[in-house]
This record gives C-alpha cells, structure tokens and sequence, in this order.
C-alpha cells in the first residue's frame, strides 16, 4: 500500500535518482583514484630514480651509494642499478613478496632496455611471467655514464591505498543515500501532507458533505490548489443544492400532477414516474404477471402498449397517442420523443385516466335510458288502464276499482322515483340537511330491525340482530340512518333465497360506530362491484328483484350519500353464490348536542 501511495512513489523516485547519480560518481571516482594512485606512485619512484641517479653520479663507492639509496627509497621499492659493464648494484625491498629481477629481464624489455640507449625516463606496469604478481617499474638514465636505475614496487600497496580510498568512497555514499532518504521522505511527506487532505476532503464531498475546507498552509502551486478545491467544494454545494431544488419543485409537480408521466431513456428503461404512472404500472404488472419480469426487484418492466408505442416514437420521431384498458380503467396515453440536441435520447409518455369520463358519458347516457326506462313502464300502464275505465271495458265496480288501484300504484310509484331522483339531485348538490340527535343503539337498530320481520318469514329467511353495546348511545340523524338501514337490509331479504341467513351486527370501537350488514344469499359479480353505489345500476340477474317487486336502482346511491353526509364510509365485500357483506362505518361525535 506504501508503494501505490505518493509518498512512495515520491521516495523512491528521489531515492532511485540520487542512488543512480552516487553509482555514477562512485565508478568515477573509483577509476579516477585509481588512476590517479598509479600515476602518483609513478612520480614517486621516478623522482626516487632521480635521486638515485644523482647519488651514483656524486659517490663512486658502491657501498656508499647502496647506504644512500637506501636512504632515499622508499621501503617497499627496490632498485636495480646498472652500468655498461653489466654490473648490477640492488636495493632490496622491505616487501618479501617483491621478487628480485635480473638484469636480463631489464635488457629484454624493449622499452627498459632503451633507456641508458635513449637516456629517457620509462614508467610502466609489468608482470614476470613467473607469476601473476603486477608492479610498476621506472627507469631513468645515470647522468655522464651509460647505464641505468631502475626502481619497481609491487601494485599492492597502490591497492591498499585505492581500497581506503574506495572505503571513504562507499561510506560517503552510504551517508549520502541515508540523508537523502530521510530528506526524500520529509519532502515527500511535506508535500503529499497537503494532497492527502485533499484527497480527504474529496471522499468527504463524495459523501455529500460539501462543507468540507482544506486548509490553506503555503501560497505555492499546492495552496493555490487547496484554494481552488475550496472553491471547487463550495460551487458543488451551490449548484447540487440548486439540482436538488429543481428536484424536489419537479418531483412536487410531478406528485401533484392527476395524470401519469414516464419518462425513459432510448433503452425503453423507466427513469422518472410519478404515482399516477406507477398505479398503472403495477395494475399492468398484477394483470400480466405471467408475462412480466419482477424477480430482480427493481421495479416493473415496460407493459407492451407503451413499449409498442415507445418504439414506434423512437423510430419515426413523431408524437403518438393510443388509449389502452388496464384492470377496468380507460388509459390514453400520449408519448413524444425527447431530444438531445439532434438525437432522440428517449421519449416522455403522459398517461390519463379517463375511466371517470369514460363511465360519466356512460352514466349520462344511461341516466337518460334509466329514466325513460322507468317512466315508460308506469305511464304506459297509467295511460292503458286509463282508457280501459273511459271506455268501459270494465263493466263491473270491482273491475273498474282493481284498474284504479293499479293507476294508484303507478302513480305512487312515479312520486316515489321522483321524490329519490330530487332527493339523490340535493344530496349530490351538498344541499343534504342532517339533524343530529342522541339516540339509544338498542332501541333504535331494533325498531328497524323488527319491521322486517314478516317480510323475513314470508322468505323464509332467519334474521338474526347482534348489538355489542346495547346500552350505549349513537349521534346520528336516526330518520337518514333507519333509511339507509331499511335499503340495506331489505336488499339482504330479498336477494336471499329461502333458509338462508341475514345477520345485522352493531359494534363499536375507539373512532367509529359499525354496521355490518351480511348475508348468505346469491351475492354480486366482482365485475358490478364498482358500480352499485351509482344511479340505476343493475347487476346480473341474480341480483334482479321479481319483476312485481322491481324498485327503481335508487337506493344504494341515496345511503351512500347518507353515509358520506356523516362523514362516515360505506363499503361492500361479496362472493358469488357465498353471500354479500354491507359495512357502514360513523365517525363518533364526542360533541355533546344540544337538546
């Protein structure tokens, strides 16, 4: 992890750097010392020849010039002295190593050789063949005779002296690469101290902390880049702040839209919805589960009438519109390509539900046809026993009485349709009028209750009242209630066939008083169950009174906007040939009233 940071990187550079700069400078120093060691040893000894040379010119007595000679070498040297007589005249070394040479070796070495000839000063390195010992021989002519001095010392005291030298040298290095590292490390850390911050604070700006400052320590390359970050962090913030405003004002806008929008990329993958979308997402995804993809859990996949139109709009970029049925609601859907620049890059599709349209036309139309459905059947009726009395087709009293009767009850019949349509118009129009009162549970569910007795009998049907609290007391308008009560309940009886079960129960919790009306009887289709609350809606034939008995489609509609007056909830659960379940629900009035 060292070697991948900077600091480490930074280090070793200068390290490698300053250690390949010492490597350069130590070889050259090591053959510039060398050199320089033979060639000083080489001046040495020949200005020893020289004075050996001058000691022989000056003193005749061999023994004198050997105490001489002796004197001016030095002791690891030896000399050789030589004259035209071949007579030869030897300084031993100290250095036992040092072999002796003879005079021969001197005159067969063609440079040696030509200095008493050439009166010239020779300096070389020489082997004997002998051995593998090397040394350095100089030689310079006797002043006014012929003859020579020769003067050769072995190489290894030049080694001694070069390995001290290459001691010296190598500790240097050494204390040169170990100062270097500690320096290399302070810059290195001096320098990365500042981008470690950054880098700090940069993993804190991927949080979201956008706050975050570096400290500004110098005003060089590095501070002004602690500046710029600072800078840096601080447009961040104004500008993801102002993104997220823009966010949230489009998110709040999109929420608050009634229609769905679905934005999606040129993939077809769903990047932006509001609920309106997802509700149709997910009715499509409930109704084609078979077909869709969920297991990965990241939401539903693009139902096929949109990725129908989606590639339809991607291909031919132009603006397309088709109206789809999702779980029994209408969906017009409206997709136009999205731009970037030139290219398309996705589409936007704007979903509306036009379920509550669709069934208003529908409702008008049918309000129209109920209405003169039901008139027709009473006012024909009215119309034909009418002429039947003015035309004397009755004959007898009794006859001509029955046919009034019979106009009696079509007349009373189009007041009572009448009286529900005006009464459904004011309650609709919020014109409903409610007078609370404080009525007992008991009391009042059984009064109603018992007027349905006979007709229970007459069914046989078994009517069975449960009341939880039956000394309690309920805040309603007890002559709307009893009317949605008698609705409900007479539509249990009569859609119930003979031995079954009507029950009534009357309970009561922490917010609410509930009326649960259930019976055991045919019950309703799930296809009618959203329309039985609307005007003159008939289900199946099941649901279908006898034709003697057939009421006007009226009465659910008025006990919904009774119950909704109290700001209550009416609902309904039913399984076909199991039965039906009416709950009413009352908020309960802890107001006391006033009597």
């Amino acid at each position: 992890m060292f070697w991948r940071s900077v600091v480490g990187k930074l280090w070793f550079t200068i390290l490698l750097l300053v250690c390949f700069v010492l490597f350069i400078l130590t070889v050259l120093l090591l053959g510039f010392f060398e050199n320089y060691h033979v060639v000083e040893a080489e001046k040495d000894l020949l200005q020893t020849a020289s004075k050996v040379s001058d000691v022989v010119a000056e003193y005749e007595e061999s023994d004198l010039v050997l105490t001489m000679t002796e004197l001016v070498k030095d002791p690891s040297s030896q000399v050789v002295i030589t004259d035209d007589s071949e007579e030869i005249l030897t300084v031993a070394s100290d250095n036992e190593n040092l072999p002796d040479i003879s005079y021969d070796w001197f005159m067969n070495d063609e440079e040696l050789a030509g200095v008493a000839e050439n009166q010239e000063d020779v300096m070389k390195v020489a082997e004997i063949n002998s051995s593998d010992l090397g040394f350095i021989v100089v030689g310079t002519p006797l002043q006014g005779e012929e003859g020579a001095v020769f003067v050769y010392q072995s190489l290894d005291t030049i080694e001694e002296t070069t390995d001290q030298t290459t001691k010296f040298i190598f500790l240097g290095a050494g204390i040169a690469i170990i100062l270097t590292t500690i320096f290399a490390f302070f810059l290195s850390t001096r320098i990365t101290s500042p981008l470690i911050k950054m880098r700090e604070g940069a993993l804190e700006l991927t949080k979201g902390e956008f706050n975050t400052k570096i400290p500004i320590l110098t005003h060089d390359e590095i501070g002004e880049l602690a500046m710029a970050f600072n800078r840096m962090g601080r447009q961040l913030k104004f500008h993801i702040d102002a993104l997220n405003h823009e966010k949230e004002q489009l998110s709040g806008i999109l929420r608050s839209m009634a229609d769905g929008v679905l934005t999606m990329n040129r993939q077809g993958d769903v990047l932006v919805s509001n609920p309106p979308a997802d509700q149709y997402l997910q009715a499509w995804a409930f109704e084609n589960k078979n077909e869709s993809d969920e297991g990965d859990g990241e939401g539903y996949t693009l139902p096929a009438p949109i990725q129908h139109v989606f590639n339809e709009v991607i291909e031919n970029e132009e603006e397309l519109m088709t109206e789809v049925s999702v779980q029994g609601r209408s969906w017009v859907i409206i997709m136009t390509p999205l731009y970037d620049q030139e290219d398309v890059r996705g589409a936007v599709a704007v979903l509306r539900d036009m379920t509550d349209e669709r069934r208003l036309d529908k409702l008008r139309k049918d309000f129209i046809a109920n209405v003169s459905h039901e008139l027709r059947t009473p006012i024909s009726m009215l119309q034909g026993y009418s002429e039947a009395i003015v035309d004397d087709i009755a004959e007898s009293r009794e006859d001509k009485n029955e046919l009034a009767k019979i106009i009696h009850d079509e007349s009373l019949r189009i007041g009572r349709l009448v009286n529900e349509l005006l009464d459904l118009a004011r309650m609709e129009a919020g014109h409903i009028s409610l007078y609370r009162d404080s009525v007992e549970t008991d009391v009042f569910i059984k009064k109603i209750v018992r007027k349905f007795k006979g007709l229970a009998e007459e069914k046989q049907v078994d009517l069975r009242l449960s009341i939880e609290d039956k000394d309690d007391r309920m805040n309603i308008d007890p002559d709307r209630m009893e009317q949605v009560m008698t609705n409900l309940i007479d539509n249990a009886i009569r859609h119930t066939a003979e031995n079954g079960v009507v029950d009534v129960i009357v309970a009561k919790s922490s917010k609410e008083w509930i009326f649960e009306i259930s019976d055991s009887g045919y019950g309703i289709p799930e296809d009618d169950l959203p329309f039985i609350f609307e005007r003159f809606y008939k289900a199946d034939k099941s649901r279908k009174r006898e034709t003697s008995q057939k009421g006007t489609g009226l009465g659910l509609a008025i006990a919904k906007n009774i119950v909704e007056a109290h700001n209550g909830k009416i609902h309904v659960h039913s399984i076909m040939n199991e039965g039906t379940t009416f709950t009413v629900k009352i908020p309960i009035q802890l107001d006391e009233i006033e009597k």
